[in-house]
C-alpha cells in the first residue's frame, strides 16, 4: 500500500512539472471555426517573420478521422486540392485525433503560411486534439504554394494514421 502512495505522489510531481504553469492550453471547443479567415499573426512563425492567416477562397473538402476494428486512418488518406481550398478534418471515431505536418517535410517557402493558417495549434504545424465524434478542425490552404504536404495523427502515427495533401 505504501508503494502505491509513493507512486501516486511521484506521478503527481511529474505531471505538475510537465504542466509548466503555461496558460497556452488548446481550446477545441471552437475547433470548427479554426479557419474562419480572420487575419491574425502567426505566433509560431518559423522564420521570425509575422505572417497573417490566409482565408480559404475555394471549396472545402472533408477528411474523416477514423479509429475502429479496421484500424486508425484518414478517409481519404490522399487528397488533391487547389491553392486557396480548405480541408475540414472531422472525427468519426477512435479519438483523440489531431492533424500534424512534419516541419521537415513542409516546403520552406510555405511553412510560415501553413503555420499561420492552423489556428489554435498545440505546437508548430500541429492542430489541437479533437476528442469527440463530430468535432472538426479546418485548415485553410490560402497562400499555400503547390506541393505535397504529408500529415499524420500524432497519437496514432505508430498505427499508420497518415495521409498526404497535394496542392496543385
Amino acid at each position: 500500500m505504501r508503494f502505491y502512495g509513493l507512486a501516486l505522489l511521484a506521478g503527481a510531481a511529474v505531471l505538475s512539472a510537465c504542466s509548466g504553469g503555461s496558460s497556452n492550453n488548446a481550446d477545441t471547443s471552437n475547433a470548427s471555426t479554426a479557419a474562419s479567415g480572420a487575419a491574425t499573426p502567426a505566433t509560431g512563425a518559423t522564420s521570425g517573420a509575422t505572417v497573417a492567416a490566409a482565408p480559404a477562397t475555394g471549396k472545402t473538402d472533408t477528411i474523416k478521422m477514423i479509429g475502429d476494428e479496421k484500424g486508425y486512418r484518414f478517409e481519404p488518406a490522399n487528397l488533391t486540392i487547389k491553392p486557396g481550398d480548405a480541408v475540414a478534418f472531422t472525427v468519426v471515431s477512435g479519438g483523440p485525433h489531431n492533424v500534424a505536418f512534419d516541419p521537415t517535410t513542409v516546403p520552406a517557402d510555405s511553412k510560415d503560411q501553413l503555420n499561420a493558417n492552423m489556428q489554435g495549434q498545440i505546437s508548430e504545424l500541429s492542430s489541437p486534439m479533437l476528442m469527440n465524434a463530430g468535432e472538426t478542425y479546418v485548415i485553410s490552404f490560402g497562400n499555400i504554394k503547390p506541393g505535397t504536404y504529408p500529415f499524420h495523427c500524432t497519437p496514432h502515427l505508430a498505427m499508420g494514421m497518415k495521409g498526404t495533401i497535394t496542392v496543385q
